[in-house]
């Protein structure tokens, strides 16, 4: 096997490669490095880079450590609103230029104890917002990667990195996952500890991780939760019966976006698996118009040091003005209208046995245009409800990626996860793989 396809290859295959002495540590990491420099001068996916020089210096300077430890030395990345001791975190913003923080975030000291070696910061939106930052999708240059967690996204799909940390507070995983064609994972909401990452809405803001294979980030969410269970169980049930969401409430799906979907089922239901489609008197569009209402009055509330400087865009900017002009007993009736929905959906899942819904990760391929990072619709939902989601590409249109999400039930991660990785890898139609197309 040569070095640049080691970068291709899952964290559990590395890990199982480094403990058979099938390959080095510094082998691994030649081929990432490798990778990064024939594909981020045009994908421009990272915001801070440690060199090869100081990574490897970092390992060989607590070798044993390392050797003995269960990441074994290997890297991640994280979003630029995670806090790294040493290294600047921007939120995507001038405003906080030079802002070098002098602890890590409470997940990324978990990774580290781990032996997991930080290998740098990822682009984000403003203020994970909507101004897009400089990354590129990695299919084509042409379209969004999609944001907030653009630069997690497409170092992920263009395989510079196995994994790499996100945030969502609408759409900021699942939506640029979906668009760069990688798997991604939302968690429930207060499913981690969210310390020194730099808050954007308190009621909706979740910590998202990126990779190419489920079981990576069934192993990654265990050592960030501190847990000995590490592996994941496998032992998904039979005669599963999945909700269905549509998304047409929400906004327009695009025509091979309901193809996409149709055809994953159609693979799907040939396993005596029971499709289940959501009742329309559960006001799933409601659920996204108070999202944008709840994020809007705690936004105006979490940036007020940032907005009074002038220097934030537009886009945040009218956000902040909505919130702002918002009266408190208002923002509370938000919250308790999206409670009523979400008993309504509870209930219906658990008087229809619903082990998880499905729905389209995002109205359909990446769009072209660089200046937005595409609609959040499909997400804000889910994301009011604190559910947790993942999504897969499960078809692609044009070379691009078509994403499916699934929500789960609430704090029921693990099964999700499990779920998941059987589906991507039994019924999913991608078959267009980066790698191959850039070598």
């Amino acid at each position: 096997m040569t070095n640049d396809q080691w970068n291709c290859k899952s964290i559990n295959e590395l890990l199982k490669a480094i403990e058979n002495s099938k390959i080095s540590l510094e082998t691994i990491i030649d081929s990432f490095y490798s990778r990064i420099e024939q594909c981020d001068p045009d994908i421009q996916a990272w915001q801070h880079l440690i060199s090869k020089k100081e990574y490897l210096n970092q390992y060989y300077s607590n070798e044993d450590f390392y050797k003995n430890s269960v990441l074994k030395g290997l890297p991640f990345a994280v979003k630029d609103v995670i806090d790294t001791a040493g290294i600047e975190t921007r939120m995507g913003s001038k405003i906080h230029d030079n802002r070098v923080p002098s602890m890590d975030a409470a997940v990324v000291i978990a990774i580290k104890k781990a032996g997991g070696i930080l290998m740098g910061k990822t682009v984000t939106t403003e203020f994970a917002f909507f101004k897009s930052g400089k990354t590129q999708n990695p299919h084509d240059p042409k379209r969004t990667p999609g944001g907030s967690s653009s630069g997690s996204a497409a170092a992920i799909a263009a395989f510079m990195t196995p994994f790499a940390l996100g945030t969502q507070t609408a759409a900021s995983v699942i939506r640029p996952a979906a668009y760069c064609g990688c798997v991604a994972y939302v968690a429930s909401h207060a499913e981690f500890s969210l310390r020194n990452i730099q808050p954007l809405a308190q009621s909706l803001d979740s910590l998202g991780m990126f990779s190419n294979d489920f079981f990576d980030l069934i192993l990654m969410r265990r050592i960030i939760q501190l847990r000995s269970d590490l592996q994941a169980k496998q032992n998904v049930k039979e005669n599963l019966r999945i909700g269905v969401y549509s998304g047409d409430q929400l906004g327009e799906i695009e025509p091979e976006m309901q193809h996409a979907i149709k055809g994953f089922m159609s693979r799907v239901q040939r396993e005596s698996i029971t499709f289940v489609y959501l009742p329309e008197d559960i006001d799933i569009k409601a659920l996204a118009d108070h999202h944008y209402k709840i994020m809007a009055f705690e936004v105006a509330r979490n940036l007020q040091y940032e907005f009074h400087t002038g220097l934030m865009d537009e886009y945040i900017t009218e956000l902040i003005h909505a919130g702002l002009n918002m009266a408190h007993a208002d923002y509370l009736q938000h919250l308790q209208s999206v409670e009523k929905i979400k008993t309504d959906y509870v209930n219906w899942m658990n008087k229809a046995s619903i082990d998880f819904t499905i729905a389209p990760a995002a109205p359909g391929i990446a769009p072209l245009g660089l200046e937005k990072t595409g609609q959040p619709f499909m997400s804000r939902p889910w994301q009011v409800m604190g559910l947790p989601v993942t999504t897969f590409p499960m078809a692609h249109q044009q070379n691009m990626p078509l994403g499916i999400q699934l929500v789960g039930k609430f704090h029921q991660d693990d099964e999700l996860l499990e779920y998941s990785d059987y589906l991507y890898k039994e019924h999913s139609d991608y078959l267009y793989k980066l790698s191959q197309s850039k070598g």
